[in-house]
């Protein structure tokens, strides 16, 4: 094994992409130099510098930390070119035409160091037609690489080889895109618009056309093919709009100028509506106006027969809204097909269109049926690819009406079904692999090192891979908690309640979890098998199961399940193994405090952290407060304590959440030497090698702290911030009640400023103050009001 390291990176072109390609790399820990023409007038790199100052602005914001686009070097291509040759691999990112980006290569090739690796990221243009003019060495080292916007969030990237690319080349890019900027990679055929644009736009150009046909309206149409269908919340046309119809048309005008032989060419072409709203410059979110305009607070949409727009937020027809929840696949699709309905013939043959074109195009535009689902579902959002959905519903019978459809000249163009479909099988996908129409075999996963790293990769339907849920040897298990292990020395504790919510079932958990790891194991680690998948780590404490105890025996019988939940809290910081915490996703109250107490915490970038209890009117009670003072000591090594509890006191006063783990760190929820991984696919395997190196090392608990505390002056001061506060209009008297709360416990109460006070007395006065809470009026109105629509109550 020979380590492909990438010292640096450089990003050609500052565009949209460009710059957020280059701030993802920074997001983890990449060096990066982003280049771009130089400026005509102001300072020569002042394109880029602008770039830069753009990204702290973008929402979703692309950097997981602002602070950190100062670490983006800026160059221009007329005084910087040296810099290429110390960079490791090289994007070219500029805009999508064959012209200006040859005209670039030509500039640049001269500088690209010998062993780096060029790639161009763009959307749909030939790979190959790219590569004509450099010699033999570069083509071989030159690639596609298509990464989806925004390119933090999105978990795809298409790899692309020409014939020409070594593929030791592509094996090298795949693991570093894999692990180190934490993607989902699938190799592309170098075809026009590679997989998922190419599907992906087929389906919403056919989408059009079907809503035409069956004369449904915008809003309706993105009702349907939105969350009902387990897609992108956007739909169709509102994507279209964050995406930018001149994008859009972009990709279409690809496919027309490529695409000539394609039975389904007539679909390619640019529907009339979006041709005139880009001839309008109205081209969606960015100009403000697109299928969708804001006008004042209210969204409207464009009405396709009138050319103007009108009121919007028209719902899917219930009984269709009800065909959608029905849990069997096979009798959905059946409902769908056989309803009279407009809208369910719509969905049917949005289906059978997109069934039609992935069996007719599999052969040339991927090299299994895989590739097709991951592209859609990591590229578009989709929670089901197309074959899984084909699949799942009846292989045979859906081929059947697919053909029947085609027969009887309803779908999209005569050509006919491959011969493969018909072969009796029951579908692409099984536990051997996937289909692969042009090798007529069933592909197995890709074995390359680095997916080693994935204890479970990405599961496909109907491929029987082992899941986080069933697979190792359980060592427990009820409605609550798994216990279990891999064999590997390190037990495995995943909770099982919805959103992983913690109640007296979890606490139990984490009682046995910890005793059975200290006697048997190196460490225990703390994972939840949807971590990949967009799971949460843990919503905070489960407040349902909080009701019968309130409603039987007042706020009293409350008091033993909080003082509990603390207590469990101290056993994982207690443990004599490594507890490590390997979070994901949400983190919030009770769910921020567990992680707070392991003796380490390894965190997918995308998790969103904070102590939230404000939020329905209680303080933290499990012991948030408590960690936030005694790091607060910790930070402030003896030096003016104020300054760093203010931190931890305003983060939990207004329930702040981090966007992103680099953001958890600087608010004090993670700490510096915590790891970050960006794959969560790769979040167990991390977090057992942290909690077995721990314990190889010789690892003790932490001995009881005593905690300095700032006292009344500490209390005093925060107090005096939050009168002005609430004088000014800025928070209730509610919130004000619980900052002076807060305020209290982090400073350690009515003592002298720098007495030392145990562990438990500052969970004493949590407790103290949470029981208090839950006994007034206003805060059961926020508890109340958060159950019944999940949103807080300001009152």
């Amino acid at each position: 094994m020979t380590n492909f390291i990438v010292k640096k990176v450089a990003v050609l072109g500052a565009g949209v992409m460009g710059a957020q390609i280059a701030a993802h790399c920074v997001n983890a820990k990449v060096p990066v130099v982003l280049f771009d023409l130089p400026a005509k007038e102001g300072p020569k790199n002042g394109i880029v510098l602008r770039a830069i100052e753009n990204l702290k602005k973008l929402n979703p914001a692309p950097l997981g930390n602002k602070d950190d686009a100062a670490y983006i070097e800026v160059a221009n291509y007329e005084d910087n070119l040296d810099i290429l040759k110390g960079c490791d691999l090289i994007i070219e990112a500029i805009a999508e035409r064959m012209d200006w980006k040859h005209d670039l290569y030509k500039k640049v090739s001269p500088y690209i160091a010998p062993n780096a690796i060029f790639a161009s990221n763009t959307s749909g243009l030939s790979i190959t037609a790219l590569s004509e003019g450099f010699d033999a060495e570069l083509k071989a080292r030159f690639c596609g690489v298509h990464f989806f916007n925004p390119p933090r969030y999105m978990h795809l990237v298409e790899l692309i080889p020409t014939v020409a690319t070594r593929p030791e080349i592509i094996d090298q890019l795949e693991g570093f895109l894999t692990t180190t900027l934490g993607k989902g990679v699938v190799r592309a055929k170098d075809t026009p618009n590679f997989i998922a644009n190419r599907v992906g736009i087929f389906g919403m150009l056919a989408t059009i056309y079907e809503a035409e046909k069956f004369g449904l309206s915008v809003d309706v149409v993105d009702d349907l093919t939105g969350k009902k269908l387990g897609r992108a919340s956007s739909g169709t046309f509102r994507t279209a709009d964050v995406v930018g119809l001149d994008t859009m048309g972009h990709v279409i005008k690809t496919m027309q100028d490529n695409l000539e032989s394609d039975p389904f060419f007539a679909v390619y072409k640019t529907p009339e509506v979006l041709a005139k709203l880009v001839a309008a410059g109205a081209l969606g979110q960015k100009a403000g106006a697109g299928f969708y305009k804001k006008v004042g607070k209210d969204i409207q949409r464009l009405d396709f027969a009138k050319g103007e727009y009108v009121a919007g937020g028209a719902k899917a027809d219930e009984v269709v809204a009800r065909m959608l929840k029905e849990k069997d696949p096979v009798k959905r699709m059946k409902t769908l097909r056989e309803s009279t309905n407009p809208q369910a013939q719509f969905l049917w043959a949005i289906f059978r269109d997109a069934f039609h074109y992935i069996a007719f195009h599999m052969e040339s535009i991927a090299d299994n049926a895989r590739d097709i689902d991951f592209a859609m579902r990591w590229g578009f959002g989709w929670n089901v690819g197309p074959f899984e959905t084909w699949q799942a519903s009846g292989w045979q019978e859906i081929a059947t009406w697919v053909k029947e459809d085609i027969d009887a000249g309803k779908a999209l163009c005569n050509a006919a079904l491959p011969a493969w479909v018909f072969d009796g099988r029951t579908g692409v996908h099984t536990p051997e692999g996937s289909w692969s129409a042009s090798s007529k075999t069933y592909v197995p996963r890709s074995e390359l090192a680095v997916y080693q790293r994935q204890a479970f990769r990405a599961p496909v339907l109907g491929a029987g891979v082992a899941d986080g849920k069933t697979a190792g040897t359980t060592v427990f298990e009820d409605d609550s908690v798994r216990i279990w292990h891999q064999n590997d020395e390190v037990l495995i504790l995943s909770l099982k309640t919805k959103m992983h919510v913690i109640g007296p079932g979890v606490i139990d958990g984490m009682e046995k979890a910890i005793a059975e790891a200290e006697k048997n194991y190196k460490g225990l680690v703390i994972w939840n098998s949807d971590a990949a998948e967009g799971g949460a780590f843990s919503a905070g404490a489960d407040l349902q199961a909080m009701l019968p105890l309130f409603m039987s025996g007042g706020v009293k019988a409350i008091e033993p399940a909080i003082s509990r939940l603390q207590q469990a809290h101290m056993a994982l910081k207690y443990a004599n193994v490594p507890v490590v915490a390997a979070v994901a996703g949400l983190a919030l109250g009770g769910g921020c405090e567990l992680m707070m107490h392991a003796a380490k915490r390894v965190a997918s970038i995308e998790s969103y952290i904070g102590l939230v209890e404000v939020g329905v009117g209680l303080v933290p009670g499990g012991g948030g407060l408590k960690e936030a003072a005694v790091r607060a000591a910790k930070d402030a090594k003896g030096t003016d304590l104020l300054q760093f509890l203010k931190n931890y006191f305003t983060n939990a006063a207004t329930a702040a959440v981090s966007k992103s783990a680099l953001e958890a760190q600087k608010m004090g929820y993670l700490f510096a030497d915590d790891v970050i991984v960006f794959n969560a696919h790769e979040l167990l395997h991390v977090a057992k090698v942290e909690a077995r190196a721990m314990f190889d090392a010789g690892y003790r608990p932490p001995l009881k702290a005593q905690v300095p505390v700032a006292g009344r002056y500490g209390m005093a001061t925060i107090s005096a911030q939050l009168i002005n506060m609430r004088d000014g209009g800025f928070i209730s008297a509610h919130d004000y009640k619980l900052g002076t709360m807060i305020a209290e416990i982090v400073s350690g109460g009515e003592v002298e400023q720098g007495s030392v006070v145990s562990e438990q007395w500052l969970l004493d006065m949590e407790r103290k103050a949470f029981m208090e809470l839950l006994n007034h009026p206003k805060t059961q109105e926020r508890i109340m009001g958060m159950m019944q629509t999940g949103k807080p109550v300001r009152n």
